[in-house]
């Protein structure tokens, strides 16, 4: 019997060249649809509801896959994690219907940038943030360049050159800027995302934050779509791609909605 089976994934991008099947080096696809394809004998295609970046972590990526196999769908999320790495936790699995897609059905993505501000560096933190302690950052200020992107924008200006995508128009439906003690979080959600978007983002956002860019300059870039003026990238280690919505998500809350550890500080 063909089966639909979706998944919800956790990874730790670090040692993973994105999440895109690669002939040469490690993914996260590339890893998943070879554990299904040990357990079944046949080739399959874990199709994902975005591509991370080299480095970048997911707290629940949702994928699909179709299978021929006597294993129930609510069972596929242990026996996978049994054969998995370390850094691939499958939280959840569930039957869909065979028009389901976990890229084309879904309404919006979130992913959250993570700051760690104090002086003094903390190894535990390291892989999951951007130790930026050089300059103060204004919050404020930070907050509120954010704010006009909301809607529908074409936003050329962080769309990293070697994208298959036609156009640069995106929808960002919500976005916050919040610190807990040394840790300053952005969170952006959207129909969908550009290549190397939110850490083209957050590169230009940090310049407002330590106050070497003025808030109107950055808001020019973007409206006028200049490319050429956005230089650097946060890293990769920072970013998280949080969580993807459904209109009637396969799966319980707990297991996908806020499945990132938020940092917080000793008082």
């Amino acid at each position: 019997m063909v089966q639909r089976v979706a998944l919800v994934i956790q990874y730790l991008g670090t040692h993973f060249h994105g999440w895109q099947r690669q002939p040469h080096h490690r993914s996260v696809q590339g890893e998943i649809e070879g554990a299904i394809a040990h357990l079944t004998g046949e080739p399959v295609t874990v199709h994902g509801a975005g591509r991370t970046d080299t480095g970048v972590h997911a707290a629940a990526q949702i994928a699909h896959f179709q299978v021929t196999s006597p294993i129930p769908p609510h069972r596929w999320a242990k026996v996978l994690n049994g054969r998995l790495p370390g850094d691939i936790n499958i939280r959840a699995s569930a039957a869909v219907p065979p028009t389901w897609h976990a890229r084309f059905s879904a309404l919006w993505r979130r992913y959250r940038y993570s700051f760690y501000t104090d002086a003094c560096p903390n190894l535990f933190v390291q892989p999951y943030c951007w130790h930026y302690y050089h300059a103060p950052l204004d919050l404020d200020k930070m907050t509120a360049v954010l704010r006009p992107l909301l809607g529908r924008h074409h936003l050329a200006a962080f769309h990293r050159a070697g994208s298959s995508r036609s156009h640069s128009w995106v929808e960002i439906q919500d976005v916050q800027c919040y610190q807990r003690g040394p840790f300053l979080h952005v969170e952006i959600q959207a129909n969908g995302f550009l290549y190397g978007m939110v850490r083209l983002l957050i590169g230009l956002l940090l310049e407002v934050g330590n106050g070497t860019r003025s808030p109107e300059n950055f808001t020019d870039i973007w409206v006028n779509q200049r490319r050429e003026l956005v230089k650097y990238a946060a890293p990769a280690q920072g970013l998280c791609l949080l969580r993807v919505g459904y209109p009637d998500s396969p799966f319980p809350r707990e297991t996908w909605y806020d499945t990132q550890p938020l940092f917080m500080f000793n008082p």
